[in-house]
């Protein structure tokens, strides 16, 4: 018989950090993690915003806004919250943008801009807070990447493309790095999903291509994503380790 597989999913007396917290995936994964009991540490630059995402959580949130493209502020972020819990169970590396347009038009900066913020970002703070989760229980790292990281969006995006592919083979490689020291690294492929990032998919050409080209034949709701990032953040997950979990409606399936 099995005793309590709900149970499994709680996150009681758990810490987690989201970055890109203060709107859209970001925002919406810290409410899944504080409604499953997880205590969190929320980061984004808009200071009101991280308020806002903080007041409507059900449990006790931090939160440290400032901007992560500065080395300076991820070594602050890491260091405040080692001083006020000493540890950390689950890191979310969310935060992230994404260019457009063809590759030939783009000033380097645009490229580089992308590739520090979605990749170099997310493995400065596993590198940062190692010594926080090394040895927690249940330790987690859930890397926010992106379908376009394993495909072609037949667009632009050459920075975004190269950044999220990165992340995706920095999640198996880091899965390999720390599995004998209990830490789990997984990352979840997203479609596209309503939030800023994507206009919340308020163009109708835009809807009709999800449609079309997926194979669940509509579009996602922000809800949809819940259950993939609670699982990898949870004990449910518990022997899940250097997986990418899509979650794109059957886009990448063919």
């Amino acid at each position: 018989m099995i005793a309590d597989p709900i149970g499994k999913f709680t996150l009681t007396n758990r810490r987690a950090l989201v970055t890109g917290a203060s709107s859209g995936l970001g925002a919406r994964i810290a409410a899944t993690l504080s409604a499953a009991g997880a205590e969190l540490v929320l980061t984004g630059r808009i200071q009101q915003r991280l308020q806002e995402v903080a007041a409507g959580l059900s449990g006790p949130a931090t939160i440290v806004p400032g901007d992560l493209h500065h080395p300076g502020f991820r070594v602050s972020l890491i260091d405040q919250i080692r001083a006020r819990h000493e540890d950390l169970h689950i890191l979310v590396n969310c935060a992230g943008t994404c260019d457009n347009g063809p590759l030939e038009s783009q000033a380097l900066s645009d490229v580089t801009d992308i590739i520090d913020l979605d990749l170099v970002v997310a493995i400065d703070l596993c590198r940062l807070a190692a010594p926080l989760l090394v040895g927690r229980p249940g330790a987690s790292v859930i890397n926010i990447a992106s379908i376009f990281g394993q495909i072609s969006s037949g667009g632009g995006m050459a920075g975004y493309h190269a950044a999220k592919g990165g992340l995706i083979t920095f999640t198996r490689h880091l899965a390999e790095q720390w599995g004998e020291r209990g830490v789990r690294v997984n990352a979840i492929a997203p479609g596209f999903f309503p939030t800023p990032l994507t206009g919340e998919l308020a163009d109708p050409d835009q809807r009709r291509r999800i449609v079309a080209r997926t194979l669940l034949k509509r579009t996602p709701t922000l809800d949809e994503l819940e259950g993939p990032v609670l699982f990898l953040a949870s004990d449910a997950a518990s022997y899940v380790t250097g997986h990418i979990l899509t979650v794109d409606g059957g886009w990448t399936a063919c």
